[in-house]
């Protein structure tokens, strides 16, 4: 751990001396979180809600949070691509640290980045309308499971930043899955909106757990809002915290064979 705390803080550091990282991370979800409130809001039917474009905004943020929060993953592949590239993981393996330690500390700087950002999108988001109606306990749980989320994710990116031989091959892997996995899910658009074969693909995404999850935390769902049955839709917030744990387990697993094979 304190190995892990140590890469960390030197991962820390690189991104506060490259601002325009951060910066150019907040720019993407703003633009969505303006585009779809105000370009598909009242032209999207919400169960509960009709076409209310108020209510579509508050419905919207969940899946905007999520989204940001999944879309780290590219940074966490290209800066382990970087750091394989530019030497750097050699030299840490001169160092009498634990070889787990450099992907641990890299994903633990990525959480604190996707924090910052979550931050300050939550108060980009209320001038367009979204607001916490479930108390401040229930809004921390919220955002806990959007960073559990995002920590899960970044572990995959970090394999692929592993697996690819460049920055720009490891950004582009680590967004191509990405734009399948958040659209066909619940985060823009209901499940029930879809069409039949597709629902259920939406419906059992891990992606849509969180959403769900988070809006019901912060009391964004219309009060006559019926949840699909399958069994995530359910208990969203109990399937969100186990489809992040599994994916945690398995590509940390993954990950850290992946890079003692690599500096081997």
């Amino acid at each position: 751990m304190r190995d892990s705390l140590v890469v960390a803080k030197r991962n820390l550091l690189r991104m506060l001396r490259i601002p325009e990282v951060v910066i150019f991370g907040l720019v993407q979800p703003i633009m969505f979180v303006v585009l779809f409130s105000y370009v598909f809001g009242g032209s999207i039917n919400i169960p509960g809600a009709g076409l209310d474009p108020d209510a579509y905004r508050e419905f919207l943020m969940g899946g905007i949070f999520a989204q940001t929060v999944t879309f780290a993953t590219a940074g966490a592949s290209a800066g382990i691509a970087e750091d394989m590239q530019k030497g750097i993981i050699d030299r840490f393996r001169s160092l009498p640290m634990a070889r787990g330690a450099v992907l641990t500390g890299r994903t633990f700087a990525d959480l604190t980045q996707t924090a910052v950002i979550l931050l300050v999108l939550a108060v980009v988001a209320v001038p367009v309308g979204w607001r916490v109606h479930n108390g401040l306990g229930n809004m921390l749980a919220g955002f806990g499971l959007l960073l559990l989320l995002g920590y899960a994710f970044t572990w995959i990116g970090a394999l692929i930043g592993l697996s690819v031989r460049s920055p720009e091959a490891a950004t582009s892997g680590g967004l191509v899955w990405l734009f399948p996995l958040t659209f066909i899910s619940v985060a823009f658009v209901p499940s029930e909106n879809m069409p039949g074969w597709l629902a259920p693909i939406a419906e059992w995404n891990p992606f849509s757990a969180t959403v769900l999850g988070v809006r019901d935390l912060f009391g964004n769902l219309p009060e006559g809002y019926e949840a699909p049955d399958a069994w995530p839709m359910q208990h969203p917030q109990l399937a969100s915290a186990l489809f992040s744990v599994v994916i945690i387990a398995i590509f940390r697993t993954f990950a850290v064979r992946k890079y003692k094979r690599a500096t081997g």
